[in-house]
């Protein structure tokens, strides 16, 4: 499997980031990590390799990026203006520079789909939500998309364009919503220890209510939220998924 490791300073962020690229082909694969990690989590815990076959096939090229949150939500010493300053950073730096960088990577404009687990599901489906137009659809895995969740009480105009549960249901914009009824929008879970399934019933309700075509997999009481649970959703999904 071809794997490189790239970095570049971003004006957004005001430091060097890394971004791990695995595979030579196909379309992009933009994971978010899970809470608190960092570029390299899914090869350290295997997820990789449970899609090593997608990759060398040329189906996928992936892109694993670092997160922010153990400098935003999970920084229980930051007020929570600078929490959400945070925040935003992170999706100006995905859109200004993750993405030019996936296309010039790729030689070409090729369908992206944004995928995660735990926080990182969070992180794929706002982003896809946000931005319909630039992402082909999302596979998220075991999260929660209610930004109140993280907020500790904390929620003003920003945290609310970041919290599908609260600014899906009023979208009004036919423009975006034809953009996401015409992508693949995958929300998993599992219904064992430490998994949420409501929280995926809940996006789910909200997508039906604006017509929008989703795939809601709710798995057994023995998928945990674990690695061997997204191990084995993330392979089934993108053999089903459609591009």
């Amino acid at each position: 499997m071809k794997n490189e490791i790239h970095k570049w300073y971003s004006n957004h962020l005001s430091r060097e980031w890394e971004i791990a690229v695995y595979g030579h082909y196909g379309y992009a694969l933009l994971m978010f990590p899970t809470a608190g990690a960092d570029y390299l989590e899914y090869e350290r815990f295997n997820l990789i390799e449970s899609i090593g076959g997608f990759i060398d096939n040329g189906t996928i090229k992936v892109f694993s990026i670092n997160g922010i949150d153990n400098e935003s939500w999970l920084n229980k010493n930051l007020p929570p203006a600078e929490k959400v300053a945070k925040h935003q950073q992170y999706n100006n730096y995905i859109i200004d520079e993750v993405i030019p960088f996936i296309q010039d990577n790729c030689k070409g404009m090729v369908p992206i789909i944004t995928s995660g687990a735990s926080l990182g599901a969070f992180h794929a489906a706002n982003n896809f939500f946000r931005r319909p137009d630039l992402f082909m659809g999302v596979i998220a895995m075991s999260g929660i998309y209610d930004l109140k969740y993280y907020t500790e009480g904390y929620f003003e105009d920003i945290c609310y364009y970041n919290s599908p549960v609260d600014y899906l249901p009023g979208l009004i914009d036919e423009k975006i919503l034809a953009e996401m009824k015409n992508k693949s929008i995958i929300i998993a879970s599992g219904q064992g220890a430490y998994e949420d399934p409501g929280a995926s019933r809940q996006l789910s309700d909200i997508l039906h209510s604006k017509n929008i075509s989703h795939w809601l997999d709710l798995w057994g009481e023995d998928m945990t939220h674990d690695w061997p649970t997204w191990k084995k959703m993330l392979p089934y999904f993108l053999d089903n998924i459609n591009i």
